[in-house]
C-alpha cells in the first residue's frame, strides 16, 4: 500500500486544527477531538493520522471488489 502525503495540518487560535490535502480542504476538528488529533499526530507518523483521521486513504481492496464477478454486471 502506497504511503498517504499531501496531507497539511494547521492549528488556529480557537483551539480548531484544519486539515488539507493537497490544498484542498479535508476536515475541521474542534475541542476534545483536536486535541487527541494533535496527541497522535505529533507522535506518530502524521501523513498516516491525517489520512486515517480523514477518510481520505485507500483499503487496498478496491481493485479487488471492483473486479468480483458480482460488480461486473454494471461495467462494459
Amino acid at each position: 500500500m502506497p504511503r498517504p502525503h499531501g496531507f497539511r495540518y494547521v492549528r488556529h487560535a480557537d483551539g480548531t486544527v484544519g486539515i488539507t490535502h493537497q490544498g484542498r480542504p479535508a476536515g475541521t476538528l474542534r475541542g476534545s477531538r483536536a486535541e487527541r488529533f494533535l496527541a497522535e499526530a505529533e507522535s506518530g507518523d502524521a501523513q498516516l493520522v491525517m489520512a486515517r483521521w480523514t477518510g481520505a486513504y485507500k483499503h487496498g481492496n478496491e481493485r479487488t471488489a471492483r473486479d468480483h464477478p458480482r460488480n461486473r454486471s454494471g461495467r462494459r
